[in-house]
């Protein structure tokens, strides 16, 4: 994968010894791939998931729930989410709650206590968060959820000059200081590009959904075909009538090798069938997807059978699934293992890195991190970086074909 030259070869951290769980399994995740510090390393995407809009949902939030800390460390984080909203939100940020507690009683002896604050599905609620966790010592925020909250903490942040990790997937909202630990569907497109001209698929059609997360993949993937080497002999955006781009592209398949359709597993589903009626063939084409294929829909498609598609090793969530549902007897949201990444991270920082461990050269190490979900990096506008899989749809489920990378390249 692309990324900032680094003048010398990552180097793993060591991991906690021993025949604990979390040893035996390399989970003890957020030891930073600091080479210049050799003691120190549903759907994925909220533009389709329930914290799609840049506004928490419509229903009624209940009441706010009071402030709470976990663990008794000398280095205050604090924890933003929306812990009383409605719904599938309100559930999320529960489920993300855990898995922060749970990272915090996995990492051995950590120096640091959480501050959460619930901030009620609101930006109003996440900025009188954010200000009492400062008030109260924060030397950085994890969260908030929705893209909407994230300026007002970022704003309070500003004043005190200390650091956000986020977990919105709204690009748009990254910047200084403000740094996203999520899914972004950039990672998705770069690998799979990037993989597919590697075995040779270089004449791509494009059909991506006309909502914000087709307008981010049209961009990322105009820009790396070409980086690639390749072109892009059709593109079209589609709404509710998918037939008729269906049938443009259809049109166009004759010179393409591979089609790229950037959706989630009922829509990937509908777009291939709408390819099917408009006369393509699909079987004699390399379909290729983003992270949103890892979906029971797209792996019982008969269209779709040896798409490929990129996204984070599978093996690591199975594994945080596991302990998950031990220690809480329910299972995790799909994104539960940011909540427990960030908090593993500063854990990380806080035991190695002194006084400078969340600065914004330790945040933006070229070297990066290793998660429950692979390799990340944050780059210096706030974006990230992920080290993804390429899978394949069978109808078994998704079976890699390429392993994460175990460094980021220079």
């Amino acid at each position: 994968m692309q990324g900032p030259p680094h003048p010398k070869s990552p180097v793993q951290g060591p991991l906690i010894s021993g025949a604990t769980r979390r040893s035996a399994l390399g989970l003890l995740l957020g030891t930073p791939l600091l080479s210049a510090c050799a003691g120190v390393q549903q759907s994925l995407s909220q533009f389709s998931s329930p914290f799609s809009s840049s506004s928490p949902p419509a229903q009624p939030a209940g009441p706010p729930q009071q402030a709470t800390t976990a663990g008794t460390g000398g280095v205050k984080v604090a924890v933003i989410l929306p812990l009383s909203a409605a719904g599938n939100a309100g559930l999320a940020a529960q489920s993300m709650r855990n898995a922060a507690e749970m990272a915090l009683a996995e990492f051995q002896n950590p120096n640091i206590q959480l501050l959460i604050k619930d901030d009620n599905g609101s930006p109003q609620g996440a900025q009188a968060g954010a200000q009492q966790a400062v008030d109260e010592g924060a030397e950085i925020i994890l969260g908030p959820l929705f893209a909407q909250s994230v300026p007002a903490v970022a704003q309070v942040a500003r004043t005190r000059g200390i650091s956000v990790i986020a977990f919105s997937t709204d690009s748009s909202i990254a910047g200084r200081g403000v740094y996203l630990l999520s899914f972004l569907p950039e990672s998705d497109v770069n690998r799979i590009v990037e993989y597919s001209a590697g075995i040779g698929k270089r004449s791509v059609a494009v059909l991506v959904p006309d909502n914000a997360y087709g307008n981010v993949v049209e961009a990322t993937v105009k820009a790396a075909v070409p980086r690639r080497g390749g072109r892009i002999v059709a593109f079209e955006k589609y709404g509710a009538d998918r037939a008729t781009p269906a049938r443009s592209v259809a049109q166009q398949l004759g010179g393409a090798d591979a089609l790229f359709i950037a959706d989630d597993g009922d829509a990937v589903v509908a777009v291939a069938d709408a390819m099917t009626a408009a006369g393509a063939n699909l079987r004699n084409i390399q379909m290729l997807g983003t992270g949103l294929w890892d979906n029971p829909r797209v792996y019982a498609s008969p269209a779709l059978q040896g798409g490929l598609y990129a996204a984070p090793d599978p093996a690591g969530f199975r594994a945080f699934s596991g302990r998950y549902r031990t220690k809480y007897g329910a299972e995790p949201i799909r994104t539960a293992t940011l909540a427990y990444d960030a908090v593993a991270l500063v854990a990380a920082l806080a035991r190695t890195q002194g006084t400078t461990r969340f600065s914004s050269d330790v945040l933006t190490n070229p070297s990066g991190f290793a998660g429950i979900d692979g390799l990340f990096r944050f780059r210096a506008d706030g974006t990230n970086e992920r080290g993804l899989a390429v899978m394949k749809v069978t109808t078994g489920g998704g079976v890699a074909v390429a392993g994460s990378p175990k460094s980021f390249g220079a």
